[in-house]
Protein backbone atom coordinates (compact mmCIF):
# COMPACT_ATOMS: atom_id res chain seq x y z
CA UNK A 1 0.00 0.00 0.00
CA UNK A 2 1.37 3.41 -0.97
CA UNK A 3 0.77 6.43 1.23
CA UNK A 4 0.11 8.68 -1.73
CA UNK A 5 -2.86 6.52 -2.67
CA UNK A 6 -4.27 6.97 0.82
CA UNK A 7 -3.78 10.73 0.44
CA UNK A 8 -5.71 10.66 -2.84
CA UNK A 9 -8.51 8.75 -1.11
CA UNK A 10 -8.80 10.94 1.99
CA UNK A 11 -8.53 14.16 -0.04
CA UNK A 12 -11.29 13.03 -2.39
CA UNK A 13 -13.50 12.09 0.56
CA UNK A 14 -13.01 15.60 1.97
CA UNK A 15 -13.40 17.77 -1.15
CA UNK A 16 -15.85 15.40 -2.94
CA UNK A 17 -14.63 16.35 -6.42
CA UNK A 18 -12.10 14.49 -8.57
CA UNK A 19 -10.52 17.53 -10.25
CA UNK A 20 -10.25 19.48 -6.99
CA UNK A 21 -8.78 16.48 -5.18
CA UNK A 22 -6.20 16.00 -7.94
CA UNK A 23 -5.24 19.68 -7.83
CA UNK A 24 -4.86 19.62 -4.05
CA UNK A 25 -2.68 16.51 -4.27
CA UNK A 26 -0.58 18.08 -7.04
CA UNK A 27 -1.29 15.35 -9.61
CA UNK A 28 -3.35 14.98 -12.77
CA UNK A 29 -6.87 13.61 -12.55
CA UNK A 30 -5.92 10.39 -14.41
CA UNK A 31 -3.08 9.86 -11.93
CA UNK A 32 -5.46 10.29 -9.00
CA UNK A 33 -7.99 7.91 -10.55
CA UNK A 34 -5.27 5.32 -11.20
CA UNK A 35 -4.11 5.57 -7.58
CA UNK A 36 -7.67 5.05 -6.29
CA UNK A 37 -8.11 2.06 -8.59
CA UNK A 38 -4.85 0.57 -7.30
CA UNK A 39 -6.08 1.02 -3.73
CA UNK A 40 -9.38 -0.70 -4.56
CA UNK A 41 -7.59 -3.57 -6.25
CA UNK A 42 -5.30 -4.01 -3.26
CA UNK A 43 -8.25 -4.33 -0.87
CA UNK A 44 -10.47 -6.16 -3.31
CA UNK A 45 -13.36 -3.77 -2.64
CA UNK A 46 -14.83 -0.78 -4.40
CA UNK A 47 -14.23 2.26 -2.22
CA UNK A 48 -15.59 5.13 -4.33
CA UNK A 49 -18.92 5.46 -6.13
CA UNK A 50 -18.41 7.13 -9.50
CA UNK A 51 -20.53 8.07 -12.50
CA UNK A 52 -18.33 10.53 -14.42
CA UNK A 53 -18.21 12.48 -11.19
CA UNK A 54 -17.78 11.77 -7.50
CA UNK A 55 -20.98 10.34 -6.01
CA UNK A 56 -19.73 9.28 -2.59
CA UNK A 57 -17.88 6.56 -0.74
CA UNK A 58 -19.15 3.02 -0.69
CA UNK A 59 -19.92 1.34 2.62
CA UNK A 60 -16.43 -0.15 2.50
CA UNK A 61 -14.93 3.26 1.71
CA UNK A 62 -16.69 4.86 4.68
CA UNK A 63 -15.37 2.09 6.93
CA UNK A 64 -11.84 2.59 5.62
CA UNK A 65 -11.77 6.42 5.81
CA UNK A 66 -11.06 6.92 9.54
CA UNK A 67 -8.27 4.33 9.43
CA UNK A 68 -6.71 5.99 6.40
CA UNK A 69 -6.85 9.36 8.15
CA UNK A 70 -5.21 7.91 11.24
CA UNK A 71 -2.42 6.30 9.20
CA UNK A 72 -1.61 9.54 7.40
CA UNK A 73 -1.86 11.52 10.63
CA UNK A 74 0.46 9.12 12.42
CA UNK A 75 3.02 9.37 9.61
CA UNK A 76 2.82 13.17 9.69
CA UNK A 77 3.18 13.16 13.49
CA UNK A 78 6.14 10.81 13.24
CA UNK A 79 7.85 13.15 10.79
CA UNK A 80 7.31 16.12 13.10
CA UNK A 81 8.57 14.14 16.09
CA UNK A 82 11.74 13.12 14.27
CA UNK A 83 12.44 16.68 13.11
CA UNK A 84 11.72 18.03 16.60
CA UNK A 85 14.52 15.95 18.09
CA UNK A 86 17.09 17.72 15.97
CA UNK A 87 15.69 21.24 15.79
CA UNK A 88 13.16 23.59 17.41
CA UNK A 89 9.50 23.01 16.61
CA UNK A 90 8.76 24.19 13.09
CA UNK A 91 6.14 23.87 10.41
CA UNK A 92 2.57 25.02 9.90
CA UNK A 93 0.30 24.99 12.95
CA UNK A 94 -3.30 24.31 11.92
CA UNK A 95 -5.87 26.01 14.15
CA UNK A 96 -9.62 25.60 13.65
CA UNK A 97 -11.88 28.00 15.57
CA UNK A 98 -15.60 28.35 15.97
CA UNK A 99 -16.82 31.82 14.87
CA UNK A 100 -17.45 32.81 18.49
CA UNK A 101 -13.79 32.13 19.30
CA UNK A 102 -12.23 34.04 16.40
CA UNK A 103 -11.57 37.15 18.57
CA UNK A 104 -9.20 34.94 20.62
CA UNK A 105 -7.06 34.06 17.61
CA UNK A 106 -4.97 37.22 17.79
CA UNK A 107 -3.77 36.76 21.36
CA UNK A 108 -3.28 33.01 21.02
CA UNK A 109 -1.53 33.32 17.65
CA UNK A 110 0.78 36.05 18.88
CA UNK A 111 1.76 34.01 21.94
CA UNK A 112 2.25 30.82 19.91
CA UNK A 113 4.50 32.44 17.32
CA UNK A 114 6.47 34.26 19.99
CA UNK A 115 7.11 31.06 21.93
CA UNK A 116 7.84 29.00 18.79
CA UNK A 117 9.46 31.25 16.14
CA UNK A 118 9.82 28.35 13.72
CA UNK A 119 6.06 27.98 13.33
CA UNK A 120 3.65 29.56 10.90
CA UNK A 121 -0.07 29.72 11.69
CA UNK A 122 -2.95 28.59 9.48
CA UNK A 123 -6.35 29.60 10.90
CA UNK A 124 -9.72 28.51 9.57
CA UNK A 125 -13.25 28.98 10.81
CA UNK A 126 -15.26 25.81 11.47
CA UNK A 127 -18.23 24.55 13.42
CA UNK A 128 -17.65 22.70 16.68
CA UNK A 129 -18.57 19.42 15.00
CA UNK A 130 -16.16 20.08 12.13
CA UNK A 131 -13.41 20.85 14.64
CA UNK A 132 -13.94 17.55 16.45
CA UNK A 133 -13.83 15.61 13.19
CA UNK A 134 -10.78 17.52 11.92
CA UNK A 135 -8.82 16.94 15.12
CA UNK A 136 -9.33 13.19 15.01
CA UNK A 137 -8.65 13.13 11.25
CA UNK A 138 -5.29 14.95 11.78
CA UNK A 139 -6.52 17.87 9.62
CA UNK A 140 -5.69 20.46 12.29
CA UNK A 141 -3.44 20.55 15.34
CA UNK A 142 -5.76 22.31 17.77
CA UNK A 143 -9.18 23.90 18.02
CA UNK A 144 -10.77 26.83 19.81
CA UNK A 145 -14.26 25.80 20.81
CA UNK A 146 -16.83 25.51 23.59
CA UNK A 147 -15.72 23.27 26.45
CA UNK A 148 -18.99 22.61 28.27
CA UNK A 149 -21.79 22.41 25.69
CA UNK A 150 -21.45 19.43 23.34
CA UNK A 151 -17.76 19.04 24.27
CA UNK A 152 -15.52 17.15 21.82
CA UNK A 153 -14.54 13.63 22.84
CA UNK A 154 -11.08 12.38 23.87
CA UNK A 155 -9.38 15.78 24.08
CA UNK A 156 -7.22 17.75 26.47
CA UNK A 157 -8.57 21.25 27.02
CA UNK A 158 -7.41 24.55 28.47
CA UNK A 159 -10.12 27.12 29.31
CA UNK A 160 -9.24 30.61 28.10
CA UNK A 161 -12.34 32.75 28.11
CA UNK A 162 -15.80 33.11 29.70
CA UNK A 163 -18.20 34.26 27.00
CA UNK A 164 -21.20 36.54 27.56
CA UNK A 165 -23.87 37.77 25.18
CA UNK A 166 -24.28 41.31 23.84
CA UNK A 167 -27.17 42.79 21.89
CA UNK A 168 -26.12 44.87 18.88
CA UNK A 169 -28.22 47.50 17.10
CA UNK A 170 -27.43 50.31 14.71
CA UNK A 171 -27.29 53.70 16.34
CA UNK A 172 -30.46 55.66 15.76
CA UNK A 173 -32.64 52.54 15.92
CA UNK A 174 -34.15 53.44 19.30
CA UNK A 175 -31.55 52.03 21.71
CA UNK A 176 -29.04 54.88 21.95
CA UNK A 177 -30.15 55.98 25.43
CA UNK A 178 -30.30 52.44 26.82
CA UNK A 179 -27.66 50.96 29.13
CA UNK A 180 -29.04 47.38 28.97
CA UNK A 181 -31.84 45.31 27.46
CA UNK A 182 -34.06 42.42 28.54
CA UNK A 183 -34.14 39.10 26.71
CA UNK A 184 -37.85 39.58 25.98
CA UNK A 185 -37.14 42.93 24.32
CA UNK A 186 -34.32 41.46 22.27
CA UNK A 187 -36.40 38.49 21.13
CA UNK A 188 -39.10 40.88 19.87
CA UNK A 189 -36.69 42.70 17.52
CA UNK A 190 -36.15 41.83 13.83
CA UNK A 191 -33.10 39.64 14.35
CA UNK A 192 -30.35 38.22 12.16
CA UNK A 193 -28.53 35.31 13.77
CA UNK A 194 -26.22 32.40 13.08
CA UNK A 195 -28.02 29.35 11.69
CA UNK A 196 -28.86 26.39 13.92
CA UNK A 197 -25.99 24.33 12.57
CA UNK A 198 -23.73 26.58 14.64
CA UNK A 199 -23.25 25.64 18.28
CA UNK A 200 -23.51 29.28 19.42
CA UNK A 201 -27.06 29.42 18.02
CA UNK A 202 -28.06 26.12 19.65
CA UNK A 203 -26.85 27.39 23.03
CA UNK A 204 -28.65 30.72 22.51
CA UNK A 205 -31.91 28.95 21.61
CA UNK A 206 -31.62 26.80 24.75
CA UNK A 207 -31.04 29.88 26.92
CA UNK A 208 -34.11 31.61 25.45
CA UNK A 209 -36.23 28.49 25.77
CA UNK A 210 -35.36 28.32 29.48
CA UNK A 211 -36.86 31.81 29.77
CA UNK A 212 -40.00 30.81 27.87
CA UNK A 213 -38.90 32.72 24.76
CA UNK A 214 -38.46 31.69 21.14
CA UNK A 215 -36.94 33.54 18.21
CA UNK A 216 -37.59 33.39 14.48
CA UNK A 217 -34.81 35.40 12.79
CA UNK A 218 -35.51 36.86 9.36
CA UNK A 219 -31.88 36.37 8.33
CA UNK A 220 -29.48 33.54 9.21
CA UNK A 221 -25.79 33.22 8.30
CA UNK A 222 -22.63 31.33 9.24
CA UNK A 223 -20.56 34.46 9.89
CA UNK A 224 -20.71 37.29 12.41
CA UNK A 225 -19.37 39.60 9.70
CA UNK A 226 -22.52 38.94 7.68
CA UNK A 227 -24.72 39.56 10.73
CA UNK A 228 -22.98 42.84 11.57
CA UNK A 229 -23.25 43.93 7.94
CA UNK A 230 -27.03 43.39 8.12
CA UNK A 231 -27.20 45.43 11.34
CA UNK A 232 -25.16 48.22 9.82
CA UNK A 233 -27.44 48.34 6.77
CA UNK A 234 -30.34 49.09 9.13
CA UNK A 235 -33.54 47.43 10.25
CA UNK A 236 -31.95 44.47 12.01
CA UNK A 237 -30.36 43.67 15.36
CA UNK A 238 -28.30 40.70 16.46
CA UNK A 239 -26.78 38.94 19.47
CA UNK A 240 -23.04 38.31 19.49
CA UNK A 241 -20.33 37.14 21.90
CA UNK A 242 -18.83 40.01 23.87
CA UNK A 243 -15.48 39.29 22.22
CA UNK A 244 -16.71 41.10 19.13
CA UNK A 245 -17.19 44.36 21.01
CA UNK A 246 -13.45 45.04 21.02
CA UNK A 247 -13.16 44.30 17.30
CA UNK A 248 -15.92 46.84 16.67
CA UNK A 249 -14.65 49.47 19.12
CA UNK A 250 -14.49 52.92 17.58
CA UNK A 251 -17.13 52.29 14.92
CA UNK A 252 -19.79 54.90 15.47
CA UNK A 253 -22.69 53.02 13.92
CA UNK A 254 -22.68 50.03 16.33
CA UNK A 255 -24.35 50.18 19.75
CA UNK A 256 -23.65 47.23 22.08
CA UNK A 257 -25.93 46.52 25.03
CA UNK A 258 -25.44 43.97 27.81
CA UNK A 259 -28.45 41.99 29.02
CA UNK A 260 -29.84 43.07 32.36
CA UNK A 261 -30.45 39.50 33.57
CA UNK A 262 -27.65 37.41 35.03
CA UNK A 263 -26.62 34.59 32.72
CA UNK A 264 -24.42 31.54 32.90
CA UNK A 265 -21.19 32.14 31.01
CA UNK A 266 -19.84 29.67 28.49
CA UNK A 267 -16.23 28.55 28.61
CA UNK A 268 -14.21 28.68 25.39
CA UNK A 269 -10.77 27.14 25.24
CA UNK A 270 -8.12 25.30 23.29
CA UNK A 271 -8.53 21.58 22.63
CA UNK A 272 -6.07 19.02 21.29
CA UNK A 273 -6.57 15.29 20.84
CA UNK A 274 -5.48 13.26 23.88
CA UNK A 275 -2.87 11.08 22.18
CA UNK A 276 0.21 9.37 23.55
CA UNK A 277 2.67 10.30 22.25
CA UNK A 278 1.41 13.77 21.45
CA UNK A 279 2.81 15.44 18.36
CA UNK A 280 5.12 18.44 18.76
CA UNK A 281 2.67 20.89 17.18
CA UNK A 282 -0.21 19.90 19.45
CA UNK A 283 2.18 20.05 22.39
CA UNK A 284 3.22 23.57 21.36
CA UNK A 285 -0.41 24.68 21.20
CA UNK A 286 -1.19 23.15 24.57
CA UNK A 287 1.84 24.77 26.19
CA UNK A 288 0.88 28.16 24.77
CA UNK A 289 -2.70 27.87 26.00
CA UNK A 290 -1.52 26.89 29.49
CA UNK A 291 0.82 29.88 29.52
CA UNK A 292 -2.06 32.21 28.62
CA UNK A 293 -4.32 30.55 31.19
CA UNK A 294 -1.78 30.99 33.97
CA UNK A 295 -1.19 34.62 33.01
CA UNK A 296 -4.96 35.24 32.81
CA UNK A 297 -4.43 37.53 29.83
CA UNK A 298 -7.42 36.28 27.85
CA UNK A 299 -10.04 35.96 30.58
CA UNK A 300 -12.41 38.86 29.89
CA UNK A 301 -10.12 40.87 27.59
CA UNK A 302 -13.02 42.00 25.45
CA UNK A 303 -15.57 43.37 27.90
CA UNK A 304 -16.72 46.58 26.18
CA UNK A 305 -16.15 49.81 28.03
CA UNK A 306 -18.73 52.52 28.34
CA UNK A 307 -16.80 54.48 25.71
CA UNK A 308 -17.01 51.68 23.14
CA UNK A 309 -20.71 51.16 23.58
Amino acid sequence: MQLRHLRYFTTLARVRHFAKAAAECGVSQPTLSAGLLALEQEFGRRLVERDRRFVGLTEQGEAMLPWAEQILGAVNGMAHAVSATAAPVSGEFGLAAIPAALPLVGLFGEALLQQFPGLTLNVRSATSREIERSLHAFECDAGLTYLDHEPPANVLSVPLYAERYLFVARRGEGFDDRASITWAEAAAQPLCLLHQGMQYRRILDARLSARGLAIAPRVVADSYVALLAMVRAGGFATVVPDGYAALMAGLEWAHFLPFDEAEETRRIGLVVVNRDPMGPLASAGLATARLLESAAVIDKPYQPSSKSI
